[in-house]
């Protein structure tokens, strides 16, 4: 891919300048499933997640480091894109590499094309084979049918198989039931111009709803004014239609794609379509079930580099129940991705044309030791193409001490399993090759040590901190095989540590703050008697610590507006500076069915780079972006 391409203000400084004292105003909603807007602390805690422990329980009581980023948030916050949404959770590293390339991870090794988080939406694992990593301009959603975003940092191995090693991103929508009526809405700015509508209504007893959305995104610039060859053009359509209860029920959705990129010489192109079906049933006494299955298909032409056409199919069954003090869920998958490559002579993926197999079965059980402690023991036997059985257990402990605070603690193991890249890509696309397959590629392999606290000391305030440490062994590198070739080999290790913070305090009913931070230690070391040529390098980049801070202040029941700041420390290979950037939306609801907003982004910073070495890299101007929304 293309090379993409400082003060530290005081953040509580800088919001207070922007939001003044707030006065009280608006009564608080109440908890819906589909609606988890302007909630208040008490209810915050109750809101119910699933990505811990693949069944409902409360957030305050999941033994996880988990942030829920709420659908009103990303209201509130002006996000256009799902990476942009994900940059109001405090424990994950956002970095925009150019007009459609992000770099995502939690603790540690973060890359355009980091490979250690598990994404899905709606259920439907995104990461691509290619390099066990997310193409993220190719994942969009509506984002106003969102219901939540469950953002763990930390291991999900033991539910979620491999790749979930740093941490996993569930992008949950609405059902369809929740989003009835029209709504459409349009926007424009210096750097995109986006438009989408939906409209959702009864069907055979049950509701669906369908959509469409259209971006257009405009070339960034380099630090020295030149436009970087980014620009980009999306088109995406989908539908979602819902049938029965929470309980026992039938849903089934899917959505279209289709887009380019420019770039020096003939566009990069990218299309796809997925189709998802998923059936609930309560068994009464012997618990729950629930069947899924999806179709996913993908298709990327990168000129003078590679053409794809990846065809995934997978399937699930899940059963849980609870009988006397314990709390079993367990079930099994299988996933096929038939990968199809044409080959160009810059490099080559060998073979050109593969299918790849997981199958998994995985069993967890959460014993009530005493009225207050949980143990939750937990583990996956997961099966896949290029080095067979991979082991993924867990142990987490959970104490509530009281109605308001929770200990908890976990010790697991987590895999990275190889992907096309480790054993399949040649550069060239014949010999001699400058860099050849590692047919003995073995997975990355993690420990993983938590220890977390969450309290709501009052109906006004709450935190969460947990401490980590990851041990990594069977590193990506870069050695010698037997015909002294460059080729991707295992001859690192090393450790990510750290601390991640977060909390609320809702000063006054119409005003809140939010924010957090993370302090991490990424070390990577080659292991003794072995040598590295290069891959410790390609492994990520990664800050020392970043914070960021959110105040939402309802002015009136009509006018509001949302500040977000964030620190980031430098990156130090290649070097980026660091940056401070303060985001502001304003929104007016003129009247019930007409609300307009404005996003600033980069209020005070002329420009600032977020990831990539100089001089090729983005750097990110003040950009404006304004919103008409109707809901009729």
């Amino acid at each position: 891919m293309r090379p993409i391409p400082s003060r530290a203000a005081c953040l509580a400084a800088t919001v207070a300048g922007i939001l003044a004292s707030a006065p009280a105003s608006a009564a608080l909603l109440q908890v819906a499933r589909s609606d988890l807007a302007d909630l208040s602390l008490e209810q915050l805690s109750n809101v119910v997640v699933t990505s811990v422990s693949r069944r409902e329980e409360k957030l305050s009581q999941a033994a996880a480091s988990i942030y829920v980023i709420t659908g009103q948030e990303i209201r509130a916050s002006g996000a256009t894109t799902i990476p942009e949404a994900l940059r109001l959770a405090p424990n994950l590293d956002v970095a925009r590499a150019d007009a459609v390339q992000y770099a995502i991870s939690a603790r540690g090794f973060n890359n355009v094309l980091a490979n250690k988080m598990l994404v899905m939406i709606d259920g439907r694992t995104v990461y691509t084979p290619l390099f066990s990593g997310v193409f993220w301009e190719a994942q969009d959603v509506l984002l106003e049918d969102v219901e939540r975003i469950e953002v763990i940092s930390g291991p999900g191995g033991t539910l979620w198989g491999a790749n979930a090693v740093n941490g996993v991103i569930n992008v949950i929508t609405k059902s369809a039931r929740d989003t009835q009526g029209a709504l459409a809405w349009i926007g424009t700015g210096n750097r995109e111009t986006s438009g989408a509508a939906r409209f959702g209504g009864e069907l055979l007893g049950g509701h669906y709803r369908i959509y469409a959305k259209s971006t257009d995104r405009k070339n960034s610039e380099r630090e020295d004014g030149v436009d970087i060859r980014d620009s980009s053009q999306t088109m995406q359509a989908g539908f979602r239609a819902d049938w029965g209860t929470h309980a026992n029920g039938f849903t089934i959705q899917g959505d279209a794609y289709d887009g380019s990129v420019d770039q020096t010489g003939p566009s990069r192109e990218l299309s796809g379509a997925n189709l998802l079906g998923r059936w609930v049933h309560d068994l009464g006494g012997h618990g729950n079930v629930n069947i899924q299955a999806y179709y996913d298909r993908t298709t990327r032409f990168h000129p003078n580099s590679f053409r794809e056409a990846l065809d995934t199919y997978d399937i699930e069954l899940q059963h849980g129940f609870h009988i006397a003090r314990h709390n079993v869920v367990w079930g099994g998958g299988y996933r096929e991705s038939r990968d199809n490559i044409e080959n160009f002579p810059p490099q080559a993926f060998l073979p050109p044309d593969i299918t790849l197999r997981w199958a998994n079965i995985f069993a967890q059980d959460t014993i009530g030791i005493t009225e207050d402690i949980d143990l939750t023991l937990g583990a996956k036997l997961e099966r896949n193409s290029y080095t067979g059985n991979e082991f993924l257990p867990t142990a987490r402990v959970g104490w509530r001490l009281g109605q308001e605070r929770f200990v908890w603690g976990a010790v697991s193991r987590a895999v990275r399993a190889p992907s096309r890249i480790d054993r399949d890509l040649y550069i060239p696309a014949t010999p001699p090759y400058a860099l050849a397959g590692g047919s003995d590629f073995d997975s990355e392999v993690a420990t993983i040590y938590e220890l977390g606290f969450r309290a709501r000391p009052s109906d006004s305030w709450s935190y969460s901190l947990t401490a980590f440490r990851h041990d990594y062994d069977q590193l990506r590198s870069i050695g010698l095989n037997a015909s002294s070739q460059p080729t991707f080999q295992n001859a690192l290790e090393g450790t990510s540590t750290g601390l991640e913070a977060w909390g609320r305090w809702q000063v006054v009913p119409a005003f809140s703050l939010s924010g957090g931070f993370v302090a991490q230690d990424v070390k990577v070391n080659v292991k003794s008697g072995q040598v590295d040529l290069g891959g410790r390098g390609s492994l990520g980049n990664d800050p020392d610590h970043w914070v960021k801070l959110r105040a939402s202040w309802a002015i009136t029941p009509k006018l509001e507006a949302d500040a977000f700041v964030r620190y980031y420390a430098a990156l130090p290979a290649p070097v980026v500076p660091s940056y401070t950037a303060v985001d502001l939306r304003v929104g007016w609801k003129v009247m019930p069915s007409l609300e307009l907003s404005l996003v600033v982004q980069n209020l005070f910073d002329d420009k600032h780079v977020e990831w990539g070495a100089s001089p090729n890299r983005a750097a990110f101007q003040r950009m404006a972006f304004f919103k008409a929304t109707w809901r009729p």
